[in-house]
Parts: structure tokens; sequence; C-alpha cells
């Protein structure tokens, strides 16, 4: 079993940037693919980023792709997400979630495990 949990949410003003982490305890992160997702109040979760266990192979939704970057370090078993221009669009629930599988999957159904989120808020 696997339990994630993330930080580094909060409050910023558009254009900034925040790094989101999530922590993993369990043995299986390194051979884990992991994503990021959100869901802002009242939508779906959506798929923003995800990862292969090397690092090799990054995912991204449209709407974020060039302004976000994910990656990983195993030896910390902690994964990342770096967000920089951010929009109040941006505004949301973040998830850690990961899946014990060399497939990086986009949708939230094909996650194994997650972690609680953490608030990103975006002002205008």
């Amino acid at each position: 079993q696997v339990q994630l949990v993330e930080s580094g949410g909060g409050l910023v003003q558009a254009g900034g940037s925040l790094r989101l982490s999530c922590a993993a305890s369990g043995r299986t992160f390194s051979s884990s693919a992991m994503g990021w997702f959100r869901q802002a109040p009242g939508k779906d979760r959506e798929f923003v980023a995800g990862i292969d266990w090397s690092g090799g192979v990054r995912n991204y939704a449209g709407s974020v792709k060039g302004r976000f970057t994910i990656s990983r370090d195993n030896a910390k078993n902690t994964v990342y997400l770096q967000m920089n221009s951010l929009k109040p669009e941006d505004t949301a629930v973040y998830y850690c979630a990961g899946r014990p599988t060399r497939v990086v999957p986009i949708t939230a159904s094909d996650y194994d495990y997650w972690g609680q989120g953490t608030q990103v808020t975006v002002s205008s």
C-alpha cells in the first residue's frame, strides 16, 4: 500500500509560481507512474500531468503545457509539479496519484492510490 501526501499549495497572484510536492511511502513508488490531477468547484477531476517510473516520459494537459513541469526524485520518493505563469483558471484542489505500471495513465479511474489534495488559489 502506498500513501501520498501533497504539500506546497497556497494563494498566489496571477503570473506567479508554486511548486507542489507529493511524498510517497511504500516500496512501489520507484516502479510507479505518477500523475497530478486537479478539481475545481463544480467540475470533474481533470488530468494535469503524468510521469513514468524513470522520469523519461512526461505527459501534460494542453492547458498547462509550457507552464507546468512534472518531475520526480525516486531517491526521495517524491514527485513534483512546478507551476509557472499561473492563471486564475488554474485554481483548484490538486491531487497526486499513482499506479504501479510502466504506462502513464491520463484517466483518474486508472490510478490506484491518491493523496488528500492541496488547494491552489490564483488571484487575478
